[in-house]
């Protein structure tokens, strides 16, 4: 199905030329305390979010760990939760094309997935002259008073600095983009449905900029909070396992979608035993009826969270040039 500005694609491309890139992508996340492979050096940037503290900790604040689930040591898969300070890690291109993204990475609501889905894009996109930053936001399942919301305030805080301090970036303001993986997904379908949603109280004056991104990449994303699409373990530790039908509407974006939601991206493996499909499609179904342009890759084989590293050597392995081709008429 092809219409103007709304493209559905069954795409194949070779990847093996992914591999070296994805090896030097691997970084340790600030505060980790373990080195990372050998000669792959920190992030040299990192910007907090909140220049007070966190809003709304909880009485019992979760104390930040860092989980390796990789056996291989030149090849990392680290797992942070219990993050209490909100911060973005910052990928800057040797040649700066003007352009953002802001990265969300998944795991789940339960931690953020800082290398496959963060670190390994950062230097991804970066390489290709794009300013990355990669969100560490914080988990709505450790008690935050913002309860639901807490991850979406963290990304509508994030979008607003990136714009605050575009000129210390060499970044256009707008031009600023959000990319999510499976449960970031979700923190990037919320927040192109709700930027405007009054998550929190102003801090100063970059709290006056729009929230909205430019364009919205949700790749493999969580969409519905509601059966038999959502996916367990990211509705129970954000809404709640017997949330209420106003609860799981509220944090549905396929029902929340305005009309001046940005154009989107959609990428998702037909054969996602995690994360059905659907959640692409209710989607992509919810933004054509406003009128917002979207585009939608579905892929046979892929399974969940192919990212960089699991996409090699399968059709899959097209969608990070897919969505640079796309982005070129949006942010480019």
């Amino acid at each position: 199905m092809i219409d103007s500005g709304r493209r559905v694609f069954l795409a194949a491309a070779g990847a093996g030329a992914l591999l070296p890139a994805i090896a030097r992508g691997q970084t340790p996340p600030p505060g980790a305390g373990k080195p990372g492979p050998a000669g792959l050096p920190e992030p040299g940037e990192t910007i907090d979010l909140w220049p007070g503290g966190a809003p709304g900790m909880p009485a019992a604040p979760p104390v930040e760990t860092v989980n390796e689930r990789s056996t291989d040591k030149q090849l990392t898969d680290r797992a942070v939760f219990g993050i209490t300070r909100p911060r973005m890690t910052v990928f800057r291109p040797v040649r700066p094309n003007g352009a953002a993204v802001l990265i969300t990475p998944g795991g789940g609501y339960r931690w953020v997935v800082i290398d496959k889905e963060g670190y390994e894009l950062g230097r991804w996109l970066a390489a290709r002259g794009f300013t990355v930053f990669v969100l560490f936001y914080r988990l709505p399942g450790e008690g935050w008073a913002a309860g639901p919301d807490v991850a979406l305030s963290d990304a509508q805080r994030a979008m607003r600095l990136i714009r605050h301090r575009a000129r210390d970036y060499g970044v256009d303001p707008a031009r600023v983009a959000a990319m999510g993986f499976s449960a970031g997904g979700h923190v990037c379908a919320d927040l192109l449905t709700r930027f405007a949603a009054p998550t929190y109280r102003p801090v100063d004056a970059a709290d006056r900029l729009s929230a909205r991104p430019t364009a919205a990449a949700p790749i493999y994303p969580v969409v519905s909070m509601r059966a038999p699409y959502a996916h367990p373990g990211s509705r129970a530790l954000l809404v709640g396992a017997d949330a209420a039908p106003a609860l799981e509407r509220a944090h549905s974006p396929d029902l929340n979608v305005p009309a001046d939601a940005p154009p989107t991206f959609l990428v998702h493996a037909e054969d996602d035993d995690v994360v059905p499909v659907e959640n692409s499609l209710m989607l992509r179904a919810a933004l054509r009826a406003r009128g917002v342009p979207v585009e939608t890759h579905l892929f046979t084989h892929g399974g969940h969270g192919f990212g960089l590293r699991k996409a090699l050597g399968k059709p899959v392995a097209a969608w990070p040039d897919l969505f640079i081709e796309w982005a070129s008429g949006l942010i480019l």
